[in-house]
């Protein structure tokens, strides 16, 4: 597929704020501990976490409020977050999935684009599952197989060298700055999910997925 002068091989889906809305379970579990801890964790700085790892979004949460912890305390604190994140995930349908993804996920199949997932999320695979739509990719690559979070482009690189494809022939998209940020820096593609000002760095943005599709309008001047 040609998307201007650029060979389109794969695409890779961050999971959170793009293909299903869990975000919003995270704010509430991550408000939840913060205020725990003695701090009162806003929307705005939520926003922070997007795309980040468990232990990095709890290590921004404590600087927030100025609180240092052990390892052993930050471990702990994390596995509690993460418990009652579960609670709400483990109650998800296929009903939750966001509108437009799950179509343009068959779309890019049919049209013989391999398909990744690029989430820092450690429960990616059980949400997909929950979804019942982790045969529609190739390859899944979750929090527990990267060392770094984004904006470092480890996850997007790994999804390529998973797929078998060069970086430069990936499209990937993201809802985060953080994950916009990782995928230039991996040297892909980006379509943002969201918000112009926030996403402004992404090739394209778009505030939703419906009625996306590929191959792109060259018209519209799309991941040029």
């Amino acid at each position: 597929m040609k998307v201007f002068n650029t060979e389109i091989q794969a695409a890779i889906f961050d999971l959170d704020g793009v293909i299903v809305d869990t975000a919003k379970y995270h704010y509430l579990a991550w408000k939840r501990l913060a205020k725990e801890v003695g701090i009162d964790l806003s929307e705005e700085e939520n926003e922070k976490l997007k795309g980040v790892s468990r232990m990095d979004s709890l290590d921004i949460i404590l600087a927030l409020g100025g609180v240092t912890l052990d390892t052993a305390s930050k471990v702990q604190l994390a596995d509690k977050k993460n418990a009652w994140f579960l609670e709400f995930v483990n109650q998800m349908t296929p009903a939750e999935i966001l509108s437009g993804a799950k179509e343009l996920l068959v779309d890019l199949r049919k049209q013989g684009i391999k398909i990744a997932l690029g989430s820092s999320s450690k429960n990616a695979p059980l949400v997909l599952r929950l979804l019942n739509i982790e045969k529609l990719f190739d390859v899944i690559v979750d929090g527990t197989m990267v060392k770094n979070s984004k904006p470092d482009p480890e996850i997007f690189l790994l999804g390529a060298k998973l797929l078998a494809l060069p970086p430069s022939t990936c499209v990937v998209f993201e809802d985060a700055e953080a994950g916009v940020e990782a995928a230039l820096a991996a040297g892909m593609k980006c379509v943002g999910i969201g918000s112009p000002a926030q996403l402004h760095k992404a090739h394209q943005v778009v505030p939703d997925l419906i009625n996306f599709s590929f191959p792109v309008d060259s018209t519209k001047h799309i991941l040029n």
